[in-house]
């Protein structure tokens, strides 16, 4: 399984940006996909997850402001994020874990088999 995430960039404070990860293999309807951050000096940290049966949920953080979806024919994971905070600059990670995940194991990082490379994003105040 290969991750390929995009679309970091410099941002200013309130700006909007949207993450893409493109998975080549079997078909993302058949994982568990989810996004991860990590600032400098912090540990991996959960964001967003979107399981197989489409369903999503999110860290308190950015609830409400960014959304994690899928295009199926696209075989691609998108991060919309909007309203964008300092607090938000990290080195963005998509994973892929199992279609059907634990819900008590599915924000932590060690759950996730496969990583993509990180998409560093940076927030400007």
């Amino acid at each position: 399984v290969q991750l390929q995430a995009s679309g970091g960039g410099l941002v200013q404070a309130g700006d909007s940006l949207r993450l893409s990860c493109a998975k080549f293999g079997r078909s993302i309807s058949t994982n568990t996909m989810a996004w991860f951050r990590q600032a400098p000096g912090e540990e991996r940290e959960f964001v967003a997850v979107i399981r197989s049966t489409g369903s999503t949920d999110y860290a308190d953080s950015v609830k409400g402001r960014f959304a994690i979806s899928r295009d199926i024919a696209k075989n691609t994971v998108y991060l919309q994020m909007n309203k964008m905070k300092p607090e938000d600059t990290a080195d963005y990670y998509c994973a892929a874990g199992n279609e059907y995940m634990n819900p008590l194991t599915i924000k932590r990082a060690g759950a996730y088999e496969y990583w993509g490379h990180g998409t560093q994003v940076t927030v400007s105040s």
